[in-house]
């Protein structure tokens, strides 16, 4: 192998072996059908036996450069992305809790979701290649994402939405100077429109899932996770699922480390959808996919069509990866509980991965003692129209009001 990397087909394991622009499998993707997951998606994957010779904190120290598809970290730009926090909780509406809860909290990256550590990745790549156009389809989150790192990189994007997408996510896009393109339709239609174009003129397409890199930028997570828990692995992950891409990222980390010989097993990972969009969840095993059109509060995992599907689904298989579905209304209590208990405030898609927990803990499926850790992917600072339902702004009050003592007194009552 000439390359540190090369490219694998999760569906007929065709190897390609290539530094240029590749996005899915010149053989599957002939056979695509629109009502189905994308065929052809490519796994990154590493001459391993190398990496065996050292150590993980000696790979930590230079980035995990060489677990990644560039050739410098200097490519990554000055934005901080990733070593995002990871805090204990020890208690939940005062009771103590008897098992160790982690929250790892991705809504403290450069653009308050995890959807960057895909975009640094993408524009990193594109830099060493002196590609200066970046394109993506996204309900909002990857598009602020790389709307916000190709403004720090110097690099153009253009971004997809669908109309209806969270005005403070367009907004963000639009201040970080990126060309927006509302469509019309549902993230799928967007999807769509973006790799038509892309082709038409050229553009380097940050997709999720079409985008090989994007995984690869996602799974450094993992990497972070195995460092901050000490390199001690948690018992379960809960993880929000849309597209299937940031399970498929965090499985790719644990499994990097696995291959490098650093962990022997890999945790038990929750792939949590909300009830209105649970095309990957219900697929899992379809003997024929049939989806499901999305309605749900939690926008950006909304998804008809998970264009991760089967690289999610082999990992979930592979790996013995668990489920669980959560209602809209289940994902606004958690979304409140976790911010009254914990001061971190989550987007819906976020506070799924957490309301999957408490169900887990509600079912008695979470053993005394164990380690489990949530991951929460974006701010909830991204759609606050989701939780009027939750606030009452209580009408003001007249600093000069003779009963004003009182007045105050009822508020606190």
């Amino acid at each position: 192998m000439k390359n540190k990397y090369y490219y694998e087909c999760v569906d007929c394991g065709n190897k390609i072996e290539t530094t240029e622009v590749v996005y899915l499998c010149p053989i599957c993707e002939k056979k695509q059908d629109k009502n189905l997951p994308p065929k052809g998606v490519l796994k990154v994957l590493f001459n391993y036996s190398d990496l065996k010779t050292k150590t993980f904190k000696s790979l930590e120290k230079k980035h995990f450069i060489d677990l990644l598809p560039i050739n410098s970290a200097k490519s990554l730009g000055f934005l901080r992305v990733g070593n995002t926090p990871m805090y204990k909780i020890s208690k939940l509406e005062n009771q103590k809790l008897d098992f160790s809860l982690f929250i790892k909290d991705d809504s403290q990256n450069p653009t308050f979701s995890f959807k960057d550590r895909a975009s640094i990745l993408v524009s990193a790549f594109a830099k060493e290649n002196k590609i200066k156009t970046i394109s993506a389809a996204s309900t909002g989150n990857a598009g602020s994402s790389l709307a916000g790192i190709c403004a720090s990189q110097n690099q153009k994007a253009i971004i997809f939405v669908p109309a209806t997408a969270p005005k403070a996510k367009l907004t963000q896009i639009v201040m970080y100077g990126a060309t927006i393109i509302p469509v019309m339709g549902t993230y799928d239609d967007a999807f769509d429109l973006c790799v038509e174009f892309s082709k038409k003129f050229g553009w380097y397409n940050r997709n999720t899932a079409y985008n090989p890199l994007t995984i690869e930028g996602k799974k450094i997570v993992s990497f972070e996770i195995f460092s901050q828990l000490k390199q001690i692995l948690p018992d379960r992950i809960f993880v929000p699922v849309g597209d299937g891409v940031i399970i498929s990222g965090v499985y790719k980390g644990f499994e990097d480390l696995l291959k490098c010989g650093f962990i022997s097993k890999i945790p038990i990972i929750i792939a949590v959808q909300a009830e209105g969009s649970q095309n990957l969840i219900k697929n899992i095993n379809s003997k024929s996919f049939k989806y499901t059109p999305s309605k749900t509060i939690a926008d950006s995992i909304s998804v008809d069509i998970p264009r991760n599907f089967n690289m999610a689904v082999q990992f979930m298989k592979k790996y013995k990866g668990e489920s669980i579905i959560v209602s809209d209304k289940e994902i606004i209590n958690a979304s409140t509980l976790l911010s009254k208990n914990t001061g971190i405030f989550a987007e819906p898609a976020a506070a799924t991965a957490f309301a999957g927990m408490l169900k887990y803990k509600e079912m008695n499926l979470i053993q005394k003692d164990s380690k489990n850790l949530v991951l929460l992917t974006g701010s909830g600072l991204k759609d606050l129209n989701s939780v009027q339902s939750e606030i009452t702004i209580p009408e003001p009050i007249d600093p000069k009001a003779k009963n004003l003592e009182q007045l105050i007194k009822n508020r606190l009552s």
